[in-house]
């Protein structure tokens, strides 16, 4: 059981690590907001480089953030029913729904990706609007991370789980430590 601590532990600090950018992505994405706001209503100018950079900010926010969010258990699932589960209940039912749709899904997408992504770095894919970003390619390449990070991620789900079902008394303390260690 500590060999599987230890792991979950590192795969935590890893999705922290991405959440605290994915949480700075957002500062940025709300200033470019608002500078492409005053730009065009009050100077009447607006800019295709900053709207492009607008939705590459919110896609780069949502990809690295999604591993965070799976960490902190505020993914959204039906609460009626799992609110109402006890923790050994809950514990099945994430391991069940981890195993069935996320690893699947993160499998696929990274699979499918992988010449989208590839492709576009082979042409060196720029913005095909006059004055719109270069290195398209890089956001792309965002796709595959960040559902790399949400796979990584549900093995320490996973894990957390199987520890909580085996009876590890820490586990409930080790999600406890990263949530307060980080909003410190």
């Amino acid at each position: 059981m500590n060999f599987l601590r230890k792991f979950e532990q590192a795969i935590n600090r890893l999705s922290g690590a991405f959440g605290w950018l994915a949480g700075w992505l957002c500062v940025a994405m709300i200033s470019v907001v608002f500078i492409d706001v005053i730009a065009r209503y009050v100077f009447a100018s607006g800019s295709i480089a900053m709207q492009e950079l607008e939705w590459h900010l919110f896609a780069a926010l949502f990809l690295l953030g999604a591993a965070y969010t799976m960490r902190e258990n505020a993914n959204v699932r039906v609460d009626v029913f799992y609110g109402r589960m006890s923790p050994r209940m809950k514990a099945v039912v994430d391991i069940l729904g981890t195993l069935l749709f996320v690893i699947p899904m993160c499998t696929l997408i990274l699979y499918s990706s992988y010449d989208f992504v590839s492709y576009s770095y082979q042409i060196q894919e720029v913005s095909a609007d006059p004055g719109g970003l270069p290195y398209r390619f890089a956001f792309k390449a965002l796709l595959p991370f960040g559902y790399l990070l949400v796979l990584v991620q549900s093995l320490a789900v996973i894990s957390r789980n199987a520890r909580l079902l085996s009876g590890d008394a820490d586990v409930k303390s080790d999600c406890e430590t990263y949530t307060k260690r980080e909003k410190v």
